[in-house]
């Protein structure tokens, strides 16, 4: 029997739902209420199950399903058993907490919220709602829906009486509580009609140790009350409100392709519907993404050079995801820098065709929309079937790159079943199976009975178990059970002797054909030339001696099952030993005796263990740590099957694919991949090339039969029998040649099998160039530049293009491989659909609601439970849905993110600051052309007579130019994105707009003149730094690219994306003195800080600046307007030397290690707050200084950091200890104002 460990307390929930569906069961379990041992389980419920080996469910949903569903509860089919479950997480998540919430203050255990009453009579008014037309909540009886919302629900019927509204919840209830099975558990229960507290019971003294933990625990509740208060306070603070983002639409009547007008001033603040709206279509028309613009062909000599990269084809079946969207972003961004460099630039679209997930979305289609499987359709059909598919659906990866602004030449866009692609494929099958490097051969396989084909290693997910882990298995009622080590014993012929041996997979022990010990196992020794008996057929099996045993795990014994496992196959290769395959195709068992013959492989699973048990050879079962390996498409467990196959022989494509990367012909990086991109070339296997699919590329070859009795009949494994062929007719002639018979003698049959997807992936960047037909394109871009995607197919992919490249081309594919990290959520997970944080990046740029999140869901391919429990995945990350964060945004926010080796957790609220990002950059622009008036002419080049704030802003300018172009060679994104959010937003924004109001104010007439230079430099900042931003931000910068004059009147250039990227001679004017230098560290930008201070309380204040030296009060007094306009101060004083001067009650901040700010603020700012600034700051100084002296303080230091390294070391330690004990002076003297 059974038994409930359970809790007696009248209205704990966790206790009665089980209680409740235990009395629908059939046989009710035992009835425990106290805590079960510690070995069963550590909490209540726990429900340990009779005659299961002490198997143990826990948690109240669980123990409840499997109680409800013994008695029919739980649902009559797959659709209510869904509903069902919906249900049980309703009752958890929302009745539930908000049921305590009222009715604890009436059982005095915690204060009543006013919102939780409303919130209770909410749910409960959507509970009405549903039940106006329904006796019970699924189906026409009493399921564990009703037991569960009724018990959630019976703590405010119980003690609140609220229920005038409810009518149908009311009926409902009663109806519920009033059956059998109720009554027995809760007895008569009584309405409340009067909400009033329950006194409660006196309770017992309470111990020190409980004391103690309340006392701790009123102590969270404070600071949590305290914090809630702090929250409450700044939302009634009118300046910390959120402003609703601004929704603008670009509303000009605009023909595709025709240019966007940009004569209409712009709107008063970005929006990215508006920004993004009629450009690309404009872009696609003009042909700027072709590499003919611009050109006479493509094979006009380029000074230049060419850059050519394909695109890593997505699959047809569906949309792209945020992993996706990086990869494009980088790789757009790559594109358009060396496009704006001037080189004959092609980025090559393509889609692939992505055969097994095709072929599985057309088949649950046809499943689901007609009742219809493949086989009843037939090929021919099928195959029209799915291109009729690809036809309607397959072009929304395409819109989806054209939303992301990838600068694709559409007109060479590629699908890997084109004709074109598919002769390729063909071709280079035909030309390596008549070298002999595409063999057939018997081997292992990945096999997946639900798709009835071998898979290959990336479409494996492994999945771990720590223990006993019951998994559903497609095709199987019940779960079945994983993460188990069955020991069982074999009879020593001859002997009462046995030998015991343990697996994971006890039904293979049906296709065992020997036993294994080490060779240097004394305990086995007098057992060489032995045989152990089969149990259930009379195979005797030889006790074979082999090192891969492990003589230390378990017996030191290991059953060796060759056909049906990857190390016994080579085990059983070396030793001769049989090999019996016991599975079909389906999973059934065969080759085996009765009464397993024809039994499904989980249900023989168990069969097996109970014939080991009942023959008393059974030893015994235990956890066992494991890896499961599960077929990603199809969720089934896959098997190890012995089938006849095409394979590679990889053995020298591999070793030439490691030589071109040792000896530097091919760049990998980051070069953290080199170690294992030798790994596996140097110990590469044989590919397996076929596929048991329909939807792909038949596979050429044909298996002859000669009709002569001169020749033998041969066995499909003898590749001697099979040609290829680009024609049936070619085939023939090829065998009539070898047989040395006459065609009409020839009988063919071609392969049912395609090719692996990989396969025609592996020849995509010279297939799309009409390989092996000569072309123009293959002349010139073949072979390409750069190869960017994801490390994650770094063998499945990106090696394949190489040893097929260099096999049948003689050339590599490419001259380097960059590899980006892969996409997490924020919480660092891996992206799954069935978590919910697989997100479409047009949902990122568009924005989308939770319920618009929720309603993707529910058209997607996840079962009921996925669903439910993405759900709750897509609540808790996105409470209020995304919000509309627009293209340029996300590609900046990817571009960010990417440091090399490293996943990324992607944040979506840090997308969205980036789109604030580029309201800052519209309203700099906005304000820039207005200070430079209508009739603004750019000069051909600047005068050279710029002030010192012009220069300094020219030198940033410079140093940004410089940091994105070694950023772009380095491929380090966040550098470039870094170099040029700091110019925009600090540097130009920030510091240089501010500090040249004055000079833009000046009427006289040399302010005149130095007003003309400043507008000539901001011009130039302006063209510049947009220049700058647009392989990152293609659509803002063309937006205000477009509203800039031109500097020279010859310069036609249309587009942005098609002007020459900023070099730093363009700005170098602004890098000439050591002066300059100074003031860039200290005169404009670190002074800034003080800035900081006075702008937060919005008032003017008199400076001190306590220099070190006459030399920096002088460049002080020099540049003391600048330092007093970014200050927003009344005045400036230097002072050198002591403070004796300064008067007292000043904020302090640190501009340099050479000069301290005083600002007089006493009685006008909050003393505290700028002792906690400074006591943060000092806590980064120290860290700093940590970490160098850590640095510094190691063994090899002086040896093998550089001498110039080491001083810049020493000098930045240096200013740490100056500028802390700054600070330090700084902490004490606002502590005497306190």
């Amino acid at each position: 029997m059974d038994t409930l460990y359970i809790s007696s307390h009248p209205d704990d929930f966790r206790s009665l739902l089980p209680l409740i569906a235990a009395e629908f069961c059939p046989s009710p379990p035992r009835i425990v209420h106290e805590d079960p041992p510690a070995e069963v389980a550590r909490s209540r419920p726990a429900l340990v199950l009779a005659g299961s080996g002490g198997t143990v469910l826990t948690g109240a949903n669980a123990v409840s399903w499997y109680l409800a569903a013994a008695g029919n509860r739980t649902g009559s089919d797959k659709k209510q058993e869904s509903q069902v479950w919906q249900w049980l997480s309703f009752a958890e998540n929302e009745l539930m907490p908000v049921a305590c919430a009222v009715t604890f203050p009436l059982l005095g255990i915690m204060g009543l919220q006013q919102s939780s009453k409303a919130e209770l009579l909410r749910v409960l008014k959507a509970l009405d709602e549903t039940l106006v037309l329904r006796t019970f909540l699924v189906g026409e009886g009493v399921t564990l829906a009703d037991i569960a919302v009724a018990v959630a629900a019976l703590l405010p019927f119980k003690y609140s009486a609220d229920r005038k509204s409810l009518v149908n919840v009311t009926r409902w209830y009663n109806t519920c509580v009033n059956q059998t099975q109720f009554l027995k558990v809760l007895g008569k229960i009584s309405l409340c009609e009067k909400m009033v507290p329950v006194t409660p019971k006196p309770s017992p003294p309470k111990t020190e140790a409980q004391l103690k933990k309340e006392a701790k625990k009123r102590e969270k509740m404070e600071k949590f009350q305290q914090k809630k208060e702090m929250e409450e306070k700044k939302k009634m603070q009118p300046q910390t409100e959120k402003k609703e983002l601004d929704v603008i639409t670009y509303n000009i009547p605009t023909p595709p392709g025709e240019k966007k007008d940009v004569l209409s001033p712009l709107p008063d603040s970005y929006s990215p519907q508006y920004v993004e709206a009629a450009w690309y279509s404009w872009w696609e028309k003009q042909g700027f993404f072709k590499p003919e613009y611009g050109r006479k062909n493509v094979s006009e000599p380029n000074p230049r050079g060419v850059f050519m990269m394909c695109i890593p084809p997505p699959n047809v079946t569906g949309s792209l995801h945020l992993g996706h969207a990086l990869t494009n972003a980088i790789q757009d961004c790559l594109t358009r820098w060396h496009r704006m460099r001037g080189e004959t630039t092609l980025w090559n679209p393509g889609c692939d065709h992505a055969g097994i997930a095709t072929q599985v979305v057309v088949e649950k289609k046809l499943m689901r929309e007609r009742k219809m499987t493949r086989h009843d359709l037939g090929r021919g059909n099928f195959i029209q079937e799915v291109w009729k598919w690809k036809n309607e659906k397959g072009d929304r990866i395409y819109h989806q790159l054209k939303k992301l602004g990838s600068s694709l030449d559409w007109d060479r866009a590629c699908f890997t079943m084109d004709d074109k692609l598919s002769y390729a494929v063909q071709e280079a099958f035909i030309r390596m199976h008549e070298e002999g490097v595409i063999y057939r051969s018997k081997r292992l396989v990945n096999w997946s009975c639900t798709l009835n084909s071998a898979i290959s290693d990336i479409e494996v997910d492994k999945k771990e178990l720590a223990r006993r882990t019951l998994l559903p298995v497609p095709g199987y009622k019940e779960k079945v059970e994983f993460g188990v080590l069955v020991s069982f014993s074999y009879k020593v012929e001859g002997s009462d002797e046995e030998v015991v041996v343990a697996t994971t997979r006890i039904e293979t022990m049906l296709g065992d054909t020997a036993v294994a010990v080490h060779p240097n196992d004394s305990r086995y020794q007098h057992l060489k030339g032995k045989m152990v008996v089969h149990p259930f057929c009379d195979r005797k099996m030889p006790i074979v001696f082999d090192d891969f045993v492990d003589m230390n795990f378990g017996t030191g014994a290991v059953k060796i099952t060759p056909a049906h496992d990857h190390n016994d196959y080579e085990v059983g290769e070396r030793h001769k030993l049989p090999f019996i395959n016991i599975l079909d195709e389906n999973g059934l068992l065969i080759n085996v005796p009765p009464p397993f013959l024809g039994m499904k492989r989980f249900e023989a699973r168990k069969a097996v263990l109970q014939a080991l048990k009942d023959l008393g050879q059974f030893k015994e079962v235990k956890d066992n740590p494991m890896v499961v390996p599960v077929c990603s498409r199809s969720k089934d467990i896959v098997e190890p099957l012995l089938k006849p196959q095409w394979y590679v022989d990889c053995r020298e494509m591999g070793k030439q694919a490691a030589d071109v990367v040792r000896n530097g012909e091919l760049k990998i990086i980051p070069d953290h991949h080199l170690k294992t991109w030798f790994n596996w070339m140097d110990n590469i296997r044989d590919w397996c090339i076929s596929r048991q699919l329909w939807w792909g590329h038949r596979i050429p070859a044909y298996f002859v039969t000669v009709n002569d009795p001169s020749v033998k009949p041969g066995e499909d494994v003898d590749g001697h029998y099979w040609v290829s062929g680009r024609s049936e007719e070619e085939a023939r002639e090829k065998a009539a040649k070898r047989f040395n018979v006459t065609a009409d003698k020839i009988s063919l049959r071609q392969d049912e099998d395609v090719l692996d997807t990989w396969f025609s992936s592996g020849i995509f960047p010279f297939s799309i160039f009409g390989w092996p037909t000569e072309s123009e394109d293959l002349r010139v871009f073949y072979p390409g530049t750069l190869l960017e995607t994801g490390h994650d197919i770094l063998f499945f992919w990106v090696a394949r293009m190489v040893m097929m490249g260099l096999k049948l081309t003689g050339k590599l594919p490419f001259k380097e491989v960059y590899l980006h990290a892969v996409v997490r959520d924020t919480h660092g997970r891996k992206m799954s659909k069935s978590l919910g944080n697989v997100i479409d990046p047009l949902d990122v740029i568009t924005g989308i609601s939770l319920e618009g999140l929720h309603a993707q869901l529910t058209d997607s391919n996840l079962d009921p439970l996925e669903i439910e429990k993405a759900r709750q995945g897509q609540k808790s990350d996105y409470p209020s849905g995304i919000p509309e964060c627009g293209t340029d945004a996300l590609r900046f926010a990817l571009c960010a993110y990417t440091s090399q080796g490293r996943d990324i957790n992607l944040d979506v609220n840090r997308i969205l600051g980036y789109r604030h990002f580029c309201n800052k950059l519209w309203n700099a622009v906005k304000f820039a052309m207005r200070t430079l008036g209508e009739g603004f002419v750019p000069w051909e080049k600047l005068c050279g007579s710029e002030s010192v704030s012009d220069r300094w802003i020219l030198s940033r300018l410079s140093a940004a130019v410089a940091l994105c172009d070694s950023g772009f060679q380095a491929y380090d994104f966040p550098a470039i994105t870094t170099a040029i959010y700091n110019f925009w937003l600090y540097e130009l924004c920030d510091i240089y707009l501010e500090s040249v109001k004055p000079v833009l104010s000046r009427t006289d007439s040399e302010g005149q003149k130095q007003a003309d230079i400043c507008r000539q430099t901001l011009y130039t900042c302006l063209e510049v730094g947009l220049r700058l931003l647009s392989p990152l931000m293609p659509f803002v910068t063309e937006e205000l690219f477009q509203r800039l004059p031109r500097r020279l009147a010859q310069d036609s250039t249309s587009s942005i994306c098609v002007t020459p990227y900023p070099e730093t001679s363009e700005v170098s004017r602004g890098q000439r003195s050591s002066e300059m230098a100074n003031l860039t560290v200290f005169g404009l930008f670190q002074i800034f800080i003080s800035r900081c201070v006075t702008r937060d309380c919005f008032i003017s204040v008199s400076g001190y600046l306590q220099c070190i030296d006459s030399d920096t009060a002088a460049l002080v007094q020099t540049y003391g307007l600048q330092i007093q306009t970014l200050s927003y101060s009344q005045a400036i004083y230097p002072v050198v030397g002591g403070d004796s001067t300064i008067p007292q009650g000043c904020a302090v901040a640190i501009a340099s290690d050479k000069c301290t700010v005083h600002l007089m603020l006493k009685g006008l700012i909050d003393l505290e707050k700028e002792v906690t600034k400074l006591t943060a700051k000092k806590g980064e100084l120290e860290k700093q200084m940590e970490k160098m002296n850590e640095k510094m303080a190691k063994n090899d230091y002086k040896e093998k950091v550089p001498v110039k390294v080491q001083e810049a070391d020493a000098e930045k330690l240096r200013q740490n200890e100056t500028e802390l004990q700054k600070v330090n002076e700084a902490i004490e003297n606002f502590r005497k104002m306190m």
